[in-house]
């Protein structure tokens, strides 16, 4: 990142960006439900062992998880942004969730204590992922696995692209530019990460998925129900300002346009890895 890079003020963007959305965030959780359910299948929780769930935003796989574990296990659902671990309390009716806000890159975690750990599409929104997979494989046991998605490289997930095509289009460009949430989309760069953290027997899988969008307004309010950061920054723009991304991402969605709205594809990766 540059040297003029705030991590702290990053973070604290997000925390609001992500407080603001948790509900919607819930809510659109729905189009992205193949990609959860294949992690959920490589994770492999089973009966009975401790799970820590980061950047767990409204506890969508902690809730999923929490059946799985049986009464014996248990999940602990993180997140910086208390906002989101707020809604996830009100919404899971699970004994065996429990939740902790705290920053992925310093986890208040006890070392070697969970069987696995997952982290669905969040790796790559934090400013120092490789403290954050330090953290990871602290707090796990020998053998224990850890399991998270991650976008797929620019030129591959039109769900978030053409969103920020016209953000581009319209507005200038940030000051200091935001760690980009494809970094991670190339699987060599993502293998090497894990291995540099330690990790070993690395799997990655490609999942790709489709969204469908009745109109370029409902694709505009998913993305926003997904953006975090960026949510937060358009939200401080005039109202104006709003309303005129809102009305030109349909020329960005244009040759995605069929006879029922709009059919927007994404790209993924899944990784799992053990510590040794």
């Amino acid at each position: 990142m540059s040297s003029d890079f705030d991590a702290r003020r990053f973070k604290a963007m997000e925390r609001a960006g992500f407080n603001r959305i948790a509900a919607h965030y819930d809510n659109a959780a729905h189009l992205r439900a193949s990609l959860q359910d294949a992690l959920i299948a490589a994770a492999a929780p089973a009966p009975g062992e401790h799970w820590l769930d980061v950047a767990s935003g409204p506890g969508l796989l902690a809730r999923a998880m929490a059946p799985q574990l049986g009464p014996t296990g248990s999940v602990l659902a993180t997140d910086i942004a208390d906002g989101m671990l707020a809604h996830a309390r009100r919404s899971i009716d699970a004994s065996n969730v429990l939740f902790a806000a705290t920053d992925a890159e310093h986890l208040c975690t006890p070392d070697v204590h969970f069987d696995g750990i997952s982290i669905g599409l969040g790796l790559f929104v934090l400013p120092h992922p490789d403290k954050a997979l330090a953290e990871l494989r602290r707090s796990l046991k020998p053998g224990g696995r850890i399991a998270l998605s991650v976008w797929g490289a620019a030129g591959t997930v039109p769900l978030i692209e053409r969103a920020q095509q016209c953000i581009a289009r319209l507005l200038p460009a940030p000051k200091v530019a935001r760690p980009s949430v494809f970094r991670f989309g190339d699987p060599a760069y993502l293998s090497a990460m894990l291995t540099e953290a330690g990790f070993g027997r690395i799997t990655l899988e490609p999942h790709d998925f489709h969204c469908r969008f009745a109109t370029a307004d409902a694709y505009w309010d998913a993305f926003l129900a997904l953006a975090g950061g960026a949510t937060e920054a358009l939200s401080r723009l005039p109202a104006d300002k709003q309303q005129a991304l809102r009305a030109a991402v349909a020329d960005d969605l244009a040759d995605l346009a069929d006879d029922d709205g709009y059919h927007v594809p994404a790209s993924t990766l899944i990784a799992t890895a053990i510590k040794p």
